[in-house]
C-alpha cells in the first residue's frame, strides 16, 4: 500500500470521529429541551353543545268545539291577527235550527211548570184542611217537582245551543301571526271525540326560544341565566345569542340516549330565525374574562433529577400547586395560588407575576436535524428539507 492511500485513509477516519462525537458524543451527555409559556391575562370559558329547535314562545292551536262545515276564512298564513278578531266562521244553519228548536222545548217545559206549580199549591191548601186524600197530595206533588226538573234541564239546553253558536264563530285568543292553517272553506269538521285544530297562532316572532336537548353528562352544569350562542344552517354566518331560561327536570330516552330539554330564550329582531329551524347550541357554563391565566400543563411540570440532569440546580419551595421558571442551569419554582380551569387553562390568583416564562414541558432526546415543538405545545407542519430556527422557540 502506498504512503498516499494510507494518508487518505487515516484523514478519512479522523472526519468519521469528529462527526460522530459532534452528532452522538456531544448529545448523549445530555440532550434535554424545554418549553416555556407566558404567563398572562387572557379568558377561561367551559361549555355544553346541544341541539335543538328554535320555537316561538307563546304558540296556540286554534280549534272548533262544534262540527260543521267551514264557511268563511278571513286569515291566512302569515296573517297578523289581534285578540278577538274573527278568523273564521263555521255553517250555522243546523245550529240555528237547534238553537230554535231548545227555544220551543222551553216554552213547552216553562207551560208544564206554571201549570204543576199551580195545581200543586191548590192541591196544598186542599190538603191542609184534609179536603183531598195523601195520595192526591202527594201525586200533585211528584207531577211539580218532575215539570220543575223538566224546564231547569230545557233552560241548560237553550244555554248550550247557544254556547254551540257561538263556537260556530272563531276567534283569535291572542294577538299575534298566523303559522298556520289546516282547513279551506267547505271543508267538513268533526269535532266527535277531538278538537280539531284550524290555525295555529304564535304570538310574537321578535321573541323566540330555542328547546335544546342537552346529554345526562352536561346537564348537571347547566343552569338558568348561562349566556348561549348558537347558530341555524339558514343563516351559517350568523351567531346568535340568547340565555338560559329554564332547565326542565323530565328526561327523553331515545335510543337509549338519555336527554333533558333546556329552554332557550333569543331575542329576534330582524325575524330571522323561524320556527322549526334547528339550531347547533353552545351553553357556555364556565366564563370568565381578564385574568391572570397559564396553560393548565405548565402546573403539572416538575423537574426531577433523571430528567433535568445532574448539572442542573433546583430550588424548591413548599406548596401544592407550583409553576418553574429557569435561568441558566437553574430551576426555580414559584408557589401559586389557582382559581378555575377548563383542562387548558388555568386561572393564577397570586404567586408570580405577568409576563413571566414558565417551563410547561420537556423533550428529551431530541437530536440534530428533528423539528423542535413550538412553544404554544401545538405542532406545526414543516418540511424535512427546509432548515429550523435556532433555540426553537425553548430555554
Amino acid at each position: 500500500m502506498n504512503k498516499k492511500k494510507i494518508t487518505t485513509i487515516v484523514i478519512g477516519v479522523v472526519v468519521v470521529g469528529a462527526i460522530g462525537w459532534f452528532f452522538f458524543g456531544k448529545t448523549a451527555k445530555h440532550n434535554v429541551m424545554y418549553q416555556t409559556v407566558t404567563v398572562s391575562r387572557s379568558s377561561i370559558s367551559n361549555s355544553v353543545t346541544a341541539t335543538g329547535t328554535v320555537e316561538p314562545v307563546t304558540q296556540v292551536e286554534v280549534g272548533t268545539q262544534v262540527s260543521g262545515i267551514v264557511n268563511k276564512i278571513y286569515v291566512d298564513y302569515n296573517s297578523e291577527v289581534k285578540k278577538g278578531e274573527i278568523i273564521a266562521e263555521l255553517d250555522k244553519t243546523n245550529l240555528l235550527n237547534e238553537l230554535a228548536s231548545k227555544k220551543s222545548n222551553l216554552e213547552n217545559a216553562k207551560t208544564e211548570y206554571e201549570y204543576q206549580l199551580l195545581n200543586y199549591n191548590r192541591m196544598k191548601t186542599l190538603h191542609e184542611k184534609t179536603l183531598v186524600s195523601e195520595t192526591d197530595y202527594e201525586s200533585a206533588w211528584y207531577n211539580y217537582e218532575r215539570a220543575k226538573n223538566s224546564y231547569d234541564i230545557s233552560r241548560n239546553d237553550l244555554a248550550k245551543a247557544e254556547t254551540n253558536l257561538g263556537y260556530a264563530t272563531i276567534y283569535s285568543p291572542i294577538d299575534g301571526v298566523v303559522l298556520s292553517r289546516a282547513v279551506e272553506e267547505g271543508q267538513t269538521v268533526a269535532a266527535s271525540f277531538s278538537t280539531p285544530t284550524l290555525f295555529t297562532i304564535a304570538n310574537d316572532l321578535t321573541a323566540m326560544q330555542v328547546i335544546a336537548d342537552v346529554d345526562e353528562a352536561d346537564i348537571g352544569e347547566v343552569k338558568e341565566g348561562l349566556r348561549v350562542s348558537f347558530s341555524v344552517d339558514a343563516f351559517p354566518n350568523d351567531t346568535f345569542e340568547g340565555y338560559v331560561t329554564q332547565v326542565r327536570q323530565q328526561a327523553t330516552v331515545t335510543n337509549n340516549v338519555v336527554t333533558y330539554e333546556v329552554v332557550i330564550s333569543a331575542h329576534n329582531p330582524d325575524l330571522k330565525l323561524k320556527p322549526g329551524l334547528t339550531a347547533n347550541v353552545t351553553i357556555f357554563t364556565l366564563e370568565i374574562n381578564n385574568v391572570l391565566t397559564v396553560q393548565s400543563k405548565a402546573l403539572r411540570f416538575t423537574p426531577v433529577e433523571p430528567i433535568v440532569g445532574k448539572e442542573d440546580i433546583i430550588n424548591d419551595v413548599p406548596g401544592k400547586n407550583k409553576l418553574w421558571t429557569r435561568q441558566g442551569n437553574v430551576f426555580t419554582a414559584h408557589a401559586v395560588e389557582i382559581g378555575i380551569s377548563n383542562g387548558i387553562l388555568t386561572e393564577i390568583k397570586s404567586g408570580i407575576s405577568e409576563g413571566t416564562q414558565v417551563v410547561s414541558d420537556v423533550v428529551i432526546g431530541q437530536m440534530p436535524g428533528q423539528i423542535p415543538i413550538p412553544q404554544n405545545g401545538e405542532q406545526k407542519e414543516s418540511s424535512p428539507f427546509m432548515p429550523t430556527p435556532p433555540g426553537g422557540g425553548r430555554r
